[in-house]
C-alpha cells in the first residue's frame, strides 16, 4: 500500500473513532473551548461561511461529501430537493441520520476517492474535506467532482486556514509547510492524517489551471471557502 493510500486508511479510522467528540471541536467544547474571546471570534466567522453557503444559493440535488455528523448537512436541507450524503465513518452517518431524521437525504459509506455516484448534482459541497486530500490526489479529486456535476452544476467548499487557535489545547500543531497531522483524541490515542492547508490565492490558481472558475476566500483568522462551477 502506498503512503498516501496507508494514510488514508489511518485517516478513515481516525474519523470513526472520533464521532461521538467530533463535534466538541466546532462547538468548542472540551478540549477546543479557547476562552470567550476566542470563540467568540470563531463563531462569528462560522456565521460568515454560513451565510455565504446561503448566499450561494444551493439547489436541487445536493451531493454532500464528508458528511460527518450532519452540522452542514441540515444547513443545506431548506435548499434542497434531495440531498445524498457520504462519509467512510458508519458511525458519524448514524449521527448524521439521529440528527436529521429526513427521507430526504440518502446516506452512503463509502472511501470518498472510490465513492461512484449514480447519478449527477446540481450543487456540490464539502466542508472541512479538502485539506484532507493528499496532494497527489488533488488532481483526480477535482476530476471526479467535475464528472458528478451537472453542466450548470456549482461547488461550495470551506475548510480550514492554518490556525493553532482552531486546535484542542493539547494538540501538536503542524507547520503551515507540512501536510501530515498528529491527531489526538480524548483517550489519549493518537493518528496520522493528511492535513494540507491553502490560502486562497494558491488555490484559486491551482482549481483555473483545472479548468475551474471558483472564487476562494478567508475570514479574518479561520476559515476558507470558495465556489463556482468548471468553465
Amino acid at each position: 500500500m502506498s503512503k498516501p493510500n496507508k494514510l488514508i486508511d489511518q485517516q478513515i479510522k481516525y474519523y470513526q473513532a472520533r464521532a461521538n467528540e467530533y463535534d466538541e471541536w466546532f462547538l468548542r467544547q472540551g478540549r477546543y473551548d479557547r476562552g470567550p474571546d476566542i470563540n467568540h471570534r470563531w463563531f462569528k466567522e462560522a456565521d460568515e461561511v454560513r451565510g455565504a453557503l446561503r448566499s450561494a444559493k444551493p439547489k436541487g440535488s445536493i451531493l454532500e461529501l464528508a458528511c460527518g455528523t450532519g452540522l452542514w448537512t441540515q444547513l443545506l436541507m431548506p435548499f434542497a430537493a434531495q440531498i445524498t450524503a457520504v462519509d467512510s465513518s458508519k458511525e458519524t452517518i448514524a449521527l448524521n441520520k439521529e440528527r436529521l431524521k429526513n427521507n430526504r437525504v440518502q446516506y452512503h459509506i463509502a472511501n470518498i476517492f472510490n465513492f461512484e455516484p449514480e447519478k449527477k448534482y446540481d450543487f456540490i459541497f464539502f466542508g472541512f474535506w479538502l485539506s484532507h486530500v493528499p496532494p497527489e490526489k488533488f488532481e483526480s479529486f477535482w476530476d471526479s467532482i467535475r464528472s458528478y456535476l451537472n453542466p450548470l452544476g456549482r461547488v461550495f467548499f470551506i475548510d480550514s486556514l492554518h490556525a493553532p487557535a482552531s486546535a484542542a489545547k493539547d494538540h501538536q500543531y503542524p507547520k503551515k509547510s507540512q501536510t501530515i497531522a498528529k491527531r489526538r483524541l480524548n483517550n489519549g490515542r493518537e493518528y496520522e492524517i493528511i492535513k494540507v492547508f491553502y490560502e486562497p490565492e494558491e488555490l484559486e490558481n491551482k482549481l483555473l489551471d483545472l479548468g475551474w472558475d471558483i472564487s476562494v476566500m478567508k475570514t479574518k483568522n479561520y476559515f476558507l471557502f470558495g465556489t463556482g462551477k468548471f468553465r
